[in-house]
């Protein structure tokens, strides 16, 4: 690679990290946590528990929780109804003043589905979790800052692959591997910036990948609803206001019917930005590792209970659902979270050492100045 070349990416390099480092710091000690956010949930008391009852104690039907969800929150309306593959007895409701409700203002907690007993969900309202959370999603900017960390996810990127490209030409010169352990404290820096580099480069490039697009989500849920959704309630355009409501008892087997072989993960009532003002919108997802992730919504007239369109999965939003679990590594268990976290560890230090190495070379600049004027 010609030298000039080599300056080039050195100088894309040198200032993609700087520019992004502070950020990546913020993301990568904020999403440490929330690897294990389940298991911190119960270490901190912050998991929903159910009473004990027999097994054989049955549930109450949909529309008796969405009746107990409502008297749990008066003058609150059911946004969402959620699915947790990990309690089969529960369900989680998540309720605020209006359909439309922005999501950060709405109240989450879990309905025993045998009794209609509200539990507490304090990490989905607040607590250390939650503040850890929202620092990595959107730095309590809302869209904003989503679109700032998108920013700077993608300047996190490019100083991956300009990383790489420099790469080359300095292990030429070295083994593979290799720290300079006799040389100054600032060599012996760079052998380990740049061997931790490389090492994690692969997943690197994928968190901060899936971060981007999960930092987009607003938009491509945005872009869904003006696409997908409004095609699908196309012919609902000019219906009048949704004056009642049938219940919802029949709404998730009418749901397995439409899309047969999957499960419910959630349910967004009329008025969410998930669904229509004339519209119980059913999420569906496949039963498998991979599909699971996947979703597959099945649009319900509220009044009649007739499907009305079952749809069709936008490439965006399949990304959009894969890279959110990738990106905490909740694909394969605790072996997978196991070694997101030591990358991720892993990745804090060749950020700061990446800070450390800018500040030496920046602190030596004048004394080399200094040097060349003095010479004869």
């Amino acid at each position: 690679m010609k030298s000039t070349s080599i300056r080039r990416w050195s100088v894309i390099h040198t200032w993609t990290s700087l520019i992004c480092t502070l950020f990546l710091l913020l993301l990568a000690l904020t999403g440490l946590p929330l690897i294990f956010h389940h298991e911190l949930e119960h270490l901190l008391g912050d998991a929903p528990e159910l009473k004990a009852m027999p097994a054989t104690t049955p549930h109450l039907s949909l529309q008796a929780l969405v009746e107990a969800a409502e008297r749990h929150r008066p003058g609150e309306v059911v946004q969402y109804f959620g699915y947790d593959k990990d309690e089969r007895n529960g369900v989680v409701a998540i309720t605020a003043a209006t359909a439309g409700t922005d999501p950060n203002l709405s109240h989450t907690f879990m309905l025993d589905a045998r009794s209609g007993e509200p539990v507490a969900m304090p990490a989905a309202n607040g607590g250390l979790l939650m503040v850890m959370l929202r620092l990595h999603v959107d730095m309590f900017a809302g869209l904003p800052g989503k679109l700032l960390l998108a920013f700077m996810g993608l300047l996190f990127v490019l100083s991956i692959i300009s990383g790489a490209v420099l790469y080359a030409p300095f292990m030429r010169r070295l083994k593979f591997a290799e720290v300079r352990r006799d040389k100054s404290r600032r060599v012996r820096w760079l052998d380990l910036h740049n061997l931790i580099g490389i090492v994690t480069l692969t997943w690197a490039l994928v968190v901060g990948v899936t971060g981007v697009i999960s930092a987009c989500a607003d938009l491509l849920i945005s872009a869904w609803r003006n696409d997908s959704l409004t095609a699908m309630v196309a012919p609902y355009r000019d219906a009048p206001p949704l004056s009642q409501r049938a219940s919802v008892d029949n709404l998730l087997t009418i749901a397995s019917q439409a899309a047969p072989g999957m499960l419910p993960d959630f349910i967004a009532f009329p008025g969410t930005r998930f669904s229509s003002e004339h519209h119980y919108s059913v999420f569906m997802q496949g039963s498998t590792h991979l599909t699971s992730h996947l979703w597959t919504p099945v649009l319900i007239d509220a009044q009649t209970l007739k499907v009305t369109a079952v749809g069709e999965r936008p490439w965006y939003m399949d990304a959009l659902a894969l890279s959110q679990p990738l990106h905490f590594g909740d694909y394969g268990g605790r072996p997978m979270q196991i070694l997101w976290a030591v990358l991720d560890v892993l990745t804090i230090i060749v950020l700061g050492s990446g800070l450390y190495l800018w500040w030496v070379r920046l602190r030596n600049r004048p004394r080399v100045k200094d040097a060349v004027q003095v010479q004869p």
